[in-house]
C-alpha cells in the first residue's frame, strides 16, 4: 500500500488521453484522494505526442513529481520518450498491438495489454482508453464501481448503451490485469483516502468563477490558448446570472468593449495570452488614462511570437510592468494556486474599481492548466468593494451653463469621484487626450504635471490586496531564500521541505503582487539569507532583475531559469540550491 504515486497516459493527440486522465482523476477526487495534474499537448487538434501525467495521494500536494510509478502508452514513442522517468520496479501498461519493447537501460516491468483488441470486442476501438482505465485500477487496488457514476455522467447524452459500454471496457481491461499479475504486483495499491469531498479544477475555472463572484457579467475575449476556458466556462454560466461573452474580430475590440462595459459600471474583464495582450497594450493605456477599471487575464505561454503555444514559460512580467506607452497605474497580481486564482480574480475587480486603474491576473500555462484538488471554497470571504462610484440614489451639486462634473478632480489620494453615465448632474467629458478636471482636452503644462501626478499617486501608499508575498520563513537566519511566482510554488515547497531534512535552513517567498512590488516584505526577507535563488520560467531573469531594481542585494541573488517549455520539477530546484549552498553559484 503507498500514500502516493504518480501515473501518465500518452499516445498520439486524439486518442483519448485526456478521457482517460479525467476519468481516473475525477473517480479518484470524489474518492477523497489530492490530485495534481498536467497535460503535455501540441498545438494542433490531431496528431503528436500527447501525454496526462497525474499525481496522487492521501495528503496535499501541489506539483507534478519528479518520477513515475506507472506509464500507460498507446505506442511505442510514448515509451521510448516517457520512460526514463519510471522508478526501478515500475510498470508500464502498453497496448499489445504495436509490440511494446522498453528501451535500454530501463527496468521497469512491462505489462502488454490488448487495449485494441479487447475495445474491438466490446464494440469500438476508440474505447481502448476506457480499457487502459480499467488496467490501471487493477493496479491501484481500485474498485470499477467507484468509476460507475463518472462514466454516467460523462456518457449519459449518448444513451445507456454508451454507458454502459464503456463500462464494459473498463471492467474487462481490470479483469484482464488481475488475471495477468494475480498477486505479483501489489506496491500501487492506495491507501485508503480520507473521503472528503473537495473540488478538482484547473486554475482557468477558479479565475472563471472567480469573475462571476466577483461581480463580472460581461467578457470580451477572442479564443487563445491556454486561456480559452475561462471565455468556454463563461459562455455556459454568464447567461444564467443575466451577462454574456462576447467573441470578438481580435483583442484590440475585446479592451475596448471592457472599457465600455467598465465605463457603463458593468464589471467586465477579457483573458488572453501574450500575444493577445501584445494588441492590448494601447487600449490599456486608455483604461488608464481614463481612469477606467479594467481586469485583463494573461495566461503565459512561451514566446515570443507563436512561440511555443502548449508550453509552460512566465517571460511576459515585464511586458505587463512596462509595455504600455507612457506611464499610467497599473496593478499585477499574481496568484500560486487554483484556491488563489478564485480569490484574487475577486480581488482584481475590487481593486480595478477601488484604484480605477486597469487590473493584470497575471497566470501562466501551468497554473491555468494543471488541474490540482482544491478545498471547498469560502463563500463567506467574497466582498464586493466600488471605491468612489457615487451612488445611483445619491444627489450631486447642480450643474449650471456650461459647467461639468468634475470626474477628474485633484484628491490627496488620487482617486476621484466616478459616476455612471446617465446620472443626474454628472456630465463630463471623457478623452484619451490629456485633460483637466471635468475631462476637457488640455496641454496646460502646469495641469498635465497635475494630473500625472494626481494619477500616479493612487499606488504611491500601497494597494488593499490581501496577501502581497506567501511566506514559508521561520529561519531568522536562512541558508538560502527561495523566491518564485504563479505555479512554481508547490514545486519549491517540496523542493525546500527535501533541504531541511538535511538540516539546512530554507526560507520560501513567493511574490503573488508584483505591481506595486513589495519592496518592504522582500528586503526583510532577503536580508534574513545568505544566498537568494529566484526560480522563473525564462531565460533573462525578468523577475530576479525586478527584485534588484526594487530590493538590492545583487551579491546575493542568483536566477535559476528554465525555458525549455517544460515546468520545473522538485528535483531540479534542490539541486540548484545545493549547488549554490556548496559551490557559491549555479
Amino acid at each position: 500500500m503507498v500514500k502516493q504515486l504518480s501515473w501518465k497516459v500518452g499516445g498520439q493527440q486524439g486518442e483519448g488521453i485526456d478521457s482517460a486522465g479525467e476519468i481516473l482523476s475525477t473517480a479518484l477526487n470524489r474518492k477523497g484522494y489530492h490530485l495534481y495534474g498536467y497535460r503535455h499537448f501540441s498545438s494542433r487538434i490531431k496528431g503528436g505526442h500527447s501525454n496526462t501525467k497525474i499525481r496522487i495521494s492521501t495528503s496535499p500536494i501541489r506539483s507534478i513529481s519528479d518520477e513515475l510509478d506507472i506509464l500507460v502508452a498507446f505506442d511505442q514513442e510514448t515509451i521510448d520518450l516517457n520512460a526514463y522517468e519510471l522508478i526501478a520496479d515500475g510498470v508500464i501498461l502498453a497496448d499489445a498491438k504495436f509490440n511494446p519493447t522498453v528501451p535500454e537501460g530501463v527496468s521497469a516491468h512491462l505489462l502488454a495489454v490488448p487495449f485494441t483488441k479487447i475495445a474491438e470486442e466490446v464494440g469500438m476501438a476508440q474505447m481502448k482508453n476506457m480499457v487502459a482505465v480499467g488496467a490501471s485500477i487493477a493496479l491501484l487496488g481500485l474498485p470499477v464501481d467507484a468509476f460507475k457514476e463518472v462514466i454516467e455522467e460523462r456518457f449519459a447524452r449518448k444513451g445507456q448503451k454508451v454507458v454502459d459500454k464503456n463500462m464494459e471496457a473498463i471492467t474487462k481491461g481490470l479483469v484482464y490485469v488481475q488475471e495477468e499479475i494475480g498477486n505479483t504486483i501489489t506496491k500501487f495499491r492506495l491507501d485508503p483516502s480520507d473521503g472528503k469531498k473537495r473540488l478538482y479544477m484547473i486554475g482557468n475555472d477558479a479565475i472563471a468563477l472567480g469573475a462571476i463572484a466577483g461581480g463580472a457579467r460581461l467578457m470580451a475575449a477572442y479564443p487563445i490558448t491556454p486561456s480559452s476556458e475561462i471565455m468556454e466556462y463563461l459562455i455556459k454560466k454568464l447567461p444564467e446570472l443575466g451577462g454574456t461573452v462576447v467573441q470578438t474580430e481580435d483583442e484590440i475590440a475585446a479592451m475596448t468593449m471592457v472599457i465600455g462595459a467598465n465605463y457603463g459600471g458593468v464589471r467586465a474583464l477579457t483573458a488572453s495570452a501574450g500575444p493577445g495582450l501584445s494588441l492590448m497594450t494601447e487600449a490599456i493605456g486608455l483604461a488608464g488614462m481614463t481612469e477606467t477599471p479594467a481586469v485583463i487575464v494573461n495566461t503565459q505561454r512561451g514566446g515570443p511570437s507563436t512561440g511555443l503555444p502548449t508550453k509552460q514559460e512566465q517571460s511576459d512580467v515585464l511586458a505587463m510592468l512596462y509595455s504600455t506607452h507612457g506611464e499610467i497605474p497599473k496593478i499585477v497580481i499574481a496568484p500560486s494556486t487554483a484556491e488563489e486564482c478564485f480569490y484574487d480574480t475577486i480581488q482584481a475587480f475590487n481593486l480595478a474599481e477601488q484604484y480605477q486603474c486597469p487590473v493584470i491576473i497575471l497566470s501562466d500555462l501551468a497554473l491555468s492548466l494543471g488541474k490540482q484538488t482544491v478545498d471547498p471554497l469560502d463563500y463567506d470571504r467574497i466582498e464586493i468593494k466600488r471605491g468612489k462610484l457615487v451612488d445611483w440614489n445619491d444627489e450631486l451639486p447642480a450643474l449650471e451653463n456650461s459647467q461639468l462634473f468634475p470626474r477628474y478632480e485633484l484628491t490627496e489620494d488620487g482617486i476621484s469621484r466616478r459616476v455612471l453615465p446617465g446620472k443626474k448632474d454628472g456630465l463630463h467629458h471623457v478623452t484619451g487626450v490629456e485633460h483637466d478636471e471635468t475631462g476637457r482636452p488640455s496641454e496646460n503644462p502646469l495641469n498635465r504635471k497635475r494630473m500625472m501626478d494626481k494619477r500616479l499617486a493612487k499606488l504611491k501608499s500601497g494597494i488593499d490586496f490581501d496577501t502581497p508575498v506567501y511566506l514559508d520563513a521561520k529561519h531568522e537566519e536562512a541558508d538560502i531564500l527561495i523566491v518564485g511566482f504563479n505555479s512554481t510554488r508547490g514545486t519549491i515547497t517540496e523542493a525546500k521541505e527535501r533541504l531541511e531534512a538535511e538540516g539546512l535552513k530554507v526560507n520560501h517567498a513567493h511574490i503573488r503582487q508584483i505591481l506595486p512590488f513589495p519592496t518592504d516584505i522582500m528586503h526583510q526577507q532577503m536580508q534574513k539569507a545568505k544566498k537568494v535563488l529566484v526560480v522563473e520560467n525564462n531565460a533573462t531573469g525578468q523577475l530576479t532583475n525586478l527584485i534588484k531594481m526594487h530590493v538590492g542585494f545583487a551579491d546575493k541573488l542568483v536566477h535559476y531559469g528554465k525555458y525549455d517549455g517544460n515546468p520545473f520539477l522538485p528535483s531540479e530546484i534542490y539541486k540548484q540550491s545545493k549547488e549554490l549552498l556548496v559551490h557559491g553559484h549555479i
